[in-house]
């Protein structure tokens, strides 16, 4: 097998640390990381994992993207995916600008049925088309609420924002999700929607999960809950407070609190049972199978490793689940398999991620870490193993 990608997370991080004159040692103080593991990440024979990366990046002042190497500017290019980055920012940017003179939108049944489309498309991992489609309709749906000022009108604007956020933090561009998320919060406040509210406050604690912010996330959450209190009770509440509970158990298995992170898995659990699968709410693929699904991440997030492959290994997701969730469990389930040395098995779920949903598996920052740890743990694995790390980019 050839060797780890002179430019893994690993060599990344022992580059940000020399340009910062900083030994191995000092790092690990500063970024409260074993020695050994640090070592071995820069060195490509140990993947680098969420926390570590995330760990590194605080106590180096940087961005979790500039350790991972995000967004990945060659294979967007290939894509063709790197120009409709900036239409979409610019779209962003004009949502104070009231009603654009040169636009005539048209009807609201109109906007929102694309605006539906295109939640279904980007969870079917259809990101260029949505990319594509997302910034025009940003500016229509703009210039509608302005121009009606209806509660209604506003939470659509929200919903676009919400996909803006989706498609640029699937494109690793965290800057530019943020900026979503703010013009989210913007228009759920204007068409005051506790329940799109409550989303904003999961999907921005989503944000610090990434970072490392374990307690910033959490108090997001706790925020979120307290302004679903304020919705009216109902499925639609019950699903978005279950979503919350299940980031929450996420980001309390990534500060290795694992009570609390069993708690809320419980919790969410409960929910579950009430509900049932309720894919349909807010596309947040709720439900059963989305509880078993995170207890995977949290088992992961805790080392658990062994027993987080065989959980997931078991899960049978429904047919109609999207493809960008099912993809997102199968690098789920690829890492724990890796890090369980059970790496013939992780190798076809990051075929299975490719196949689920390629557009999304290729830009997939766990994706690729695990491929690194595939790499790197100099084992046979078939051929297709390097055309699936050209196919990368790697």
């Amino acid at each position: 097998m050839h060797s780890p990608s002179h430019d893994h997370t690993g060599a990344r991080i022992k580059r940000l640390r020399l340009e910062r004159h900083l030994t191995q040692r000092a790092l690990c103080d500063l970024a409260q990381v074993p020695y050994s593991t640090l070592t071995k990440t820069e060195q490509g024979t140990l993947p680098a994992s969420p926390r570590l990366i995330a760990a590194v990046a605080r106590a180096l002042r940087v961005e979790v993207a500039t350790v991972t190497g995000q967004p990945y500017a060659t294979e967007l290019r290939a894509d063709e995916l790197d120009v409709l980055i900036q239409p979409i920012r610019e779209a962003l940017d004009v949502y104070d600008l009231g009603a654009d003179p040169e636009i005539t939108p048209r009807p609201g049944q109109l906007l929102e049925d694309d605006a539906q489309g295109l939640l279904v498309a980007v969870r079917a991992g259809e990101i260029k088309r949505t990319a594509s489609q997302l910034p025009g309709l940003i500016l229509e749906q703009t210039t509608a609420a302005h121009l009606e000022n209806t509660t209604a009108g506003w939470l659509l604007l929200a919903s676009y924002y919400r996909t803006a956020y989706d498609v640029t933090s699937k494109l690793g561009h965290p800057d530019l999700a943020t900026i979503a998320l703010s013009r989210m919060e913007w228009a759920a406040d204007r068409g005051s929607g506790a329940v799109i509210g409550g989303m904003y406050r999961y999907m921005r604690a989503l944000t610090y999960l990434r970072a490392g912010q374990y307690r910033t996330g959490d108090r997001l959450i706790r925020m979120g809950l307290n302004a679903l209190e304020q919705a009216d009770a109902g499925r639609e509440r019950e699903v978005l407070t279950g979503q919350l509970h299940l980031g929450a158990a996420v980001m309390a298995a990534r500060a290795k609190d694992g009570d609390a992170a069993e708690g809320h898995l419980e919790e969410a659990g409960r929910i579950a049972t009430a509900t049932g699968d309720a894919s349909d709410v807010h596309w947040l693929s709720f439900g059963p199978t989305n509880v078993d699904v995170h207890r995977v991440s949290v088992l992961a997030e805790l080392d658990e490793y062994g027993q987080a492959a065989q959980i997931g290994k078991a899960i049978t997701m429904p047919k109609s689940w999207p493809a960008s969730r099912k993809s997102h469990h199968f690098a789920e389930l690829a890492r724990a398999q890796m890090w369980s040395g059970q790496l013939e098995d992780s190798f076809a779920n990051l075929v299975r991620a490719r196949k689920a949903a390629p557009q999304q598996a290729r830009y997939h920052q766990t994706v690729r870490e695990t491929y690194d740890g595939l790499e790197a743990a100099k084992r046979q694995l078939p051929d297709s193993f390097l055309s699936y790390g050209s196919w990368l980019g790697v």
